[in-house]
């Protein structure tokens, strides 16, 4: 008899993803993939997973993966080279540049991406052994409103609430936030608590998102103007009596300025209506609901913090809590939603420009305490340059060496080709990542460093509510792959620093970490992880779930912060802050009429390095677009399926057309997560202006003035193979994952006899079988090597367009259903298998969809979606 099949454990990790922080069981199987299901025992999800966390094992190929350290060559290409040469490079390269321009003149550009042992030994190294703070994160492009904005009102960056105030508020407020999409495990947490409590959900957007179609009452406010809204609610909370005037005296100070600037931004229901865009009777409810639920908690994300004003949008919520009390107790708080994995980690080490570890700034006591602490011997004595201004002075050529770990800066910074462009001057330009290509590795950095990826990595990552989880490795690193923090280790070694770097694991790391967080603190700062200093090797690896604080002098604590006040601040009180009058920074004209919107999909992350390898998810929304009211397509000449031309004064985009009665007039939303790797002209951080924040330095990814004209292509098709295809540069194309395949969307103005030229170029070296119907508009050709299907390419007229289940035609298989955009991405349940069932009478509800398709019954990612299907379904009959 055979012995029976032992199967690894699975792995207690956490997902890559967004700030929520899903604990995940992965079991590594035998195809070097693993099975990904949700951890119910970790508290940020208890087993819940979104479409993107359930299609994890769609990502775990090595296929695009950089595995070796590359050195770039004479003639601007790559070669493989070995570690040391690798390593020696960059520190010789930091080295030189110090020596001669002095360390203002290197910069390190970090992730949310990396783990929190990542981001502290890259600080550690330049701000400590290095001298220079020029070390900024992504994170700035999105959560940094929110630091400066807890800063200003705490004394430090703190999170007050935590997860289980979302099931316990009566009334839930999302402001500038698609949390249905971005958030969606704690947005389907605040659903059930509306379901099953009865609690309130109000939703403060310009976009109406199918985050809105599940609220009770939605605010369409104008861009711009969250400031004016809280301002005219803080004024009128004062006025109906409803401040908690205890909490103010004992624990706050500065209200009187702060509460005479809210009056003169809007006074009364009047003002703020005018103000805001809204009419008087939606503001009265929202302000008349906030007044009679003292359970309230206000949750904000992108659309309050990336903005050039974010930081007092920030205050401005943040001081109606303050001043009703509603903060730190059950139910009630000002709560930010992180947007990335590790965003809140990277502020807990210093890893923004602004900063040091622990949360300490650049007091002089601060500087002091951190350089003895790390017996530094170049410690940096000021802030450094954050994101939009660090690539700035490489443009101008002031900073001279710079490493980007883990991020794609040439994708997601305002003036992105610009940015990309100011890459090429470095004279020392590294990359460490876990993929070959980018838009920033086509800048041609010298040096190519393999950093493992998530299923490889062991560390920590910390989430919204401030809990910190193990990320823990569960397949072996690929090729010659490292952890980041033991890179950023072998360098420091090579520069001299050893001793201070001689980290064995990422728990000796952490332990580290965790130490700095408790010297000198005495209670000063919220942050203090003392408790898990000491942890040993053994503990750290069982390292269970943990929300900080965590003090030496008990070993976790569940107790809230500031209901009490004792805030970081020397007197232990919290500060109102008097907000600016809003104003967006850039005014529309008559060249650029509209206001461009940027932000996320439901089913792809950042860059699509990741998400982009599933076809699952592809299914969703597979082509970049741009959304627009009706209206203003009329208006602009566009029509819905078409495409359109989206010009700033700083770029262009050529993108599909999405009509949508939910988009406000007068503005367009744009995705972020198309790149030039995988779409010919949707690099939309191209279009971005580099208007900042004067206190985050966020940049206001909004708001930007734009144009639009319309893009007409004759044919448009699609196209597969087995490897990803070049395309001439007058094709408009978007790269779309494929089960075994690379595929592509296409549009062109090439008549079909083109075609029949340019194909053997396209599928070189293979046999091909063409069909050519002039009169019709149609071309289609399919590529074989040695007998075997590689490629095919169909085109026709762009009304009516070919679908990939015409390839039955070509291939006699079963082909690719096609039933609209998929709206399940863990069952392909696309729309129009919906609405069919809805229409034959099979359905009649949600969970009537679920059981006649599964859509919705497996993550919960599309059920807004569907009841928004459904409630047009309904109406419409």
């Amino acid at each position: 008899m055979n012995a029976p099949v032992q199967r690894p454990p699975a792995a207690r990790t956490t997902c890559p993803y967004c700030g929520v922080g899903c604990g995940v069981l992965a079991r590594p199987n035998e195809n070097g993939g693993a099975i990904i299901i949700g951890d119910p025992d970790h508290p940020a999800n208890l087993g819940r997973l979104c479409s993107k966390g359930f299609a994890l094992d769609e990502t775990l190929g090595l296929n695009g993966r950089l595995l070796h350290p590359m050195l770039r060559q004479a003639d601007g290409t790559h070669a493989r080279a070995d570690w040391d040469a690798a390593l020696t490079t960059v520190a010789d390269g930091f080295g030189r540049t110090i020596e001669r321009d002095g360390p203002g003149a290197i910069a390190f550009y970090l992730s949310g991406q990396l783990l929190t042992e990542d981001y502290y030994v890259a600080n550690k190294l330049a701000k400590g052994f290095l001298g220079s703070a020029n070390v900024d994160t992504n994170s700035r492009l999105c959560m940094a409103s929110t630091v400066a904005g807890h800063r200003r009102a705490f004394g430090e960056d703190v999170v007050p609430g935590c997860y289980e105030d979302l099931d316990q508020a009566d009334l839930i407020v999302l402001v500038g936030s698609n949390a249905a999409w971005c958030h969606p495990v704690l947005f389907q947490r605040m659903v059930r608590n509306r379901r099953e409590r009865g609690a309130k959900l109000v939703v403060i957007d310009p976009r109406r998102t199918v985050t809105a179609d599940d609220a009770d009452l939605f605010l369409a406010i104008a861009p711009g103007t969250d400031t004016a809204l809280f301002s005219g609610l803080l004024s009128y909370l004062a006025g109906a009596g409803t401040l908690d005037r205890s909490y103010i005296e004992a624990h706050t100070t500065d209200f009187d300025a702060a509460l005479a600037r809210a009056s003169e931004i809007a006074l009364d229901l009047a003002a703020t209506a005018a103000a805001t865009g809204l009419d008087e009777g939606t503001v009265a409810r929202f302000f008349d609901l906030f007044r009679a639920t003292p359970r309230a908690v206000t949750c904000f994300s992108q659309g309050v913090n990336q903005s050039a004003q974010g930081t007092d949008k920030v205050n401005a919520i943040v001081n109606c809590h303050l001043a009703t009390g509603r903060i730190g107790k059950p139910g009630m708080g000002p709560f930010s939603l992180t947007g990335q994995p590790n965003a809140m980690g990277g502020r807990e080490v210093g890893g923004l420009a602004n900063q040091l570890a622990a949360h300490m700034g650049f007091a002089p006591d601060d500087v002091d305490r951190v350089r003895r602490f790390w017996d530094a011997p170049r410690m940096a004595e000021r802030e450094g340059l954050k994101a939009v201004q660090m690539f700035e002075a490489i443009e101008r050529g002031e900073i001279k060496a710079l490493w980007v770990m883990a991020t794609n800066p040439a994708l997601s910074l305002p003036r992105a080709a610009a940015m990309q462009a100011a890459l090429r001057k470095l004279d020392l330009f590294v990359v460490s990542d876990n993929v070959l290509s980018n838009d920033t590795i086509a800048a041609s950095p010298h040096v190519l460093l393999p950093a493992t990826a998530w299923g490889e990595k062991d560390g920590t990552v910390t989430n919204s509510e401030r809990c910190i989880s193990r990320q823990r490795a569960f397949l072996p690193p690929p090729g010659e792959a490292r952890p980041d923090w033991r890179i950023v280790a072998d360098v420091a070694a090579r520069m001299g620093f050893a001793e201070a770097f001689a980290f064995r694991t990422a728990g000796d790391v952490f332990r580290e970490h965790a130490a700095l967080s408790a010297f000198e603190n005495d209670g000063a700062r919220a942050f203090d992880l003392g408790a898990l200093a000491s942890l040993s090797d053994a503990e750290f690896d069982a390292f269970a779930p943990t929300q900080w604080p965590a003090p030496a002098n008990h070993s976790a604590t569940s107790e809230r912060l500031f209901a009490n006040g004792g805030f970081s601040t020397p007197d232990r009180k919290a500060r109102f802050i008097a907000p600016e009058h809003p104003a967006l920074r850039q005014a529309v004209t008559a060249k650029f009429p509209l206001r461009l919107n940027t932000g996320r999909l439901r089913d792809q992350w950042h860059s699509m390095t990741r998400t982009g390898a599933s076809p699952r998810l592809a299914a969703h929304r597979p082509e970049p677009f741009v959304e627009i009211h009706p209206l203003d397509a009329k208006q602009h000449g566009l029509a819905h399926n078409g495409f359109a031309r989206v010009r700033t004064q700083h770029g262009e985009c050529v993108l599909k057309v999405v009509t949508c009665a939910g988009q406000q007039r007068g503005s367009i939303f744009v995705p972020i997560h198309w790149s030039a790797e995988n779409a010919s002209a949707a690099r939309v951080g191209d279009l971005v202006a580099p208007d900042t924040d004067p206190f985050s330095g966020q940049p206001e990814a909004k708001a930007t003035p734009a144009a639009v004209a319309p893009v007409a292509f004759a044919y448009r098709g699609f196209a597969l193979s087995r490897e990803p295809l070049s395309w001439p540069v007058d094709v408009w194309w978007a790269r779309v994952a494929m089960p075994d395949a690379s595929g592509c969307l296409i549009a062109t103005n090439d008549v079909p006899m083109t075609w029949h030229d340019r194909a053997p170029a396209l599928f070189s070296d293979a046999v091909l079988t063409e069909y050519i119907d002039r009169a019709h508009g149609i071309y289609r050709v399919a590529a074989f090597t040695d007998g075997r299907l590689a490629g095919a390419l169909f085109l026709g007229p762009a009304a009516t367009p070919p679908q990939w289940s015409d390839l039955r035609s070509m291939t006699g298989g079963a082909g690719i259903a096609e039933s609209g955009p998929a709206i399940c991405a863990c069952f392909n349940v696309g729309v129009s298998a919906i609405r069919d069932a809805l229409t034959s009478r099979k359905a009649a509800s949600v969970d009537d969809i679920g059981t006649a398709l599964r859509a919705g019954t497996k993550c919960g990612t599309c059920l807004p979606e569907l009841r928004s299907i459904l409630h047009d379904h309904a109406h419409a009959h």
